[in-house]
C-alpha cells in the first residue's frame, strides 16, 4: 500500500516551491500526494475579501492550480486535494499524524488570507507528530547535482534520541542515491577548560575527539548495516551545533535535524539549533520528532 505526503498550500510561491519538493518526493517513493488547504471564513478578518464565496473558490482555485502543477511535472503520481474547514495551524498539526510526511512553504504570505506561513510553521513544527519538511522559495540558485548529499545533525549519541532523524537521513539519501554526511557538533567538558591535568589524561586515553568519533562511529553503524549501499561521511568538529550544521548546507540536497518532542513542562517548543537551520540553511530542512 503506497504511502502519503501531504503537502501545505496558500497560493504563494512558497508554497508552490513546497508542492514542486513534495511531488519529487512522492515520485521518489511512489507515495500518494496529497494538498491540503487549511481555512476559515471570518469577514471581519479580512475586509478585502468578507465574502465567503470568494474566499471559497480562491482555496479552490489554489488547490487546483498545485494538482496541476504537481500532475504536470509527475504525470505518474496520484493527486488528491482538500479544503480543510480548520485554522491552519491546528489543521496542519492534525495532518502530521496521519501523513507520512508533511511538506510546508517557508515564509510565505497569503494575500487573501492574510497569514504569514512561515509564522504557522514554526507554530506547527513543536505540535507535529511525524516529520514535517520546511522548503523556501528557489532563489535561482541550482546546487550541483554531483556535490548534492544529505546533512543530518547528531547530537544524542548516547540513546535513541536520534533514531528518528537518523533512519529517515539514511532512507532519504538511499531513495537520492546521494550520499549521506553525518554531522556533529561537540565541546570540550568545562573541566578541560582550566584543568591541564585533566586535558593530558584524556589525551592519554587517545584524545578527546577521538572518543567522540569513536561514539558517533557507534552511533551510526545500526544504520550503515540497514543501509549498505549509502556512502557515509562522518564530521566531528568543535563549535556551536547550529554553525557547524549550516556551513555544510550549501551542497545539501535536504539537512535533516531532530526535535525532541515534550519539551519543558510539556510546553511544545523548538530548539535553538533546529530554530537557527530553519532560519538560514539554504536547503529543505526536515524536521523529525525524537524522543
Amino acid at each position: 500500500m503506497p504511502g502519503t505526503i501531504t503537502v501545505g498550500v496558500d497560493g504563494t510561491d512558497h508554497s508552490l516551491a513546497a508542492v514542486d519538493w513534495a511531488a519529487g518526493e512522492a515520485s521518489r517513493r511512489a507515495a500518494v500526494l496529497r494538498v491540503v488547504f487549511a481555512w476559515v471564513w471570518r469577514p471581519l478578518d479580512v475586509p478585502v475579501a468578507a465574502d465567503e464565496a470568494v474566499q471559497r473558490e480562491w482555496a479552490e482555485n489554489v488547490l487546483r492550480e498545485a494538482e496541476k502543477r504537481a500532475g504536470s511535472a509527475h504525470p505518474e503520481l496520484t493527486v488528491v486535494t482538500q479544503a480543510l474547514s480548520d485554522d491552519p495551524v491546528p489543521a496542519l498539526v492534525a495532518e502530521s499524524g496521519q501523513t507520512d510526511l508533511l511538506v510546508l512553504g517557508s515564509r510565505g504570505h497569503g494575500a487573501l488570507v492574510g497569514r504569514l506561513l512561515g509564522s504557522v510553521a514554526l507554530r506547527v513544527l513543536p505540535r507535529a507528530g511525524g516529520p514535517v519538511v520546511l522548503v523556501r522559495r528557489p532563489d535561482g540558485k541550482q546546487a550541483d547535482p554531483a556535490a548534492s548529499e544529505v546533512v543530518v545533525g547528531v547530537q544524542d549519541v548516547d540513546d535513541d534520541g536520534s533514531g528518528p532523524a537518523l533512519d529517515f537521513a539514511f532512507a532519504a539519501a538511499a531513495a537520492r542515491g546521494i550520499r549521506l554526511r553525518a554531522v556533529r557538533a561537540w565541546h570540550l567538558p568545562p573541566v578541560f577548560a582550566w584543568s591541564a591535568g585533566s586535558a593530558w589524561v584524556g589525551e592519554e586515553t587517545g584524545g578527546l575527539s577521538a572518543l567522540e568519533k569513536e561514539r558517533l562511529t557507534e552511533a551510526l553503524r545500526p544504520w550503515r548495516a540497514r543501509y549498505p549501499r549509502v556512502e557515509v561521511v562522518e564530521v566531528l568538529e568543535l563549535g556551536s551545533a547550529g554553525e557547524v550544521l549550516l556551513s555544510y548546507g550549501a551542497p545539501a540536497a535536504l539537512m535533516v535535524v531532530g526535535h525532541r518532542t515534550g519539551g519543558e513542562h510539556g510546553r511544545a517548543r523548538i530548539g535553538a539549533v533546529t530554530q537557527a537551520v530553519l532560519h538560514h540553511a539554504p536547503c529543505p530542512v526536515a524536521v523529525v520528532p525524537c524522543p
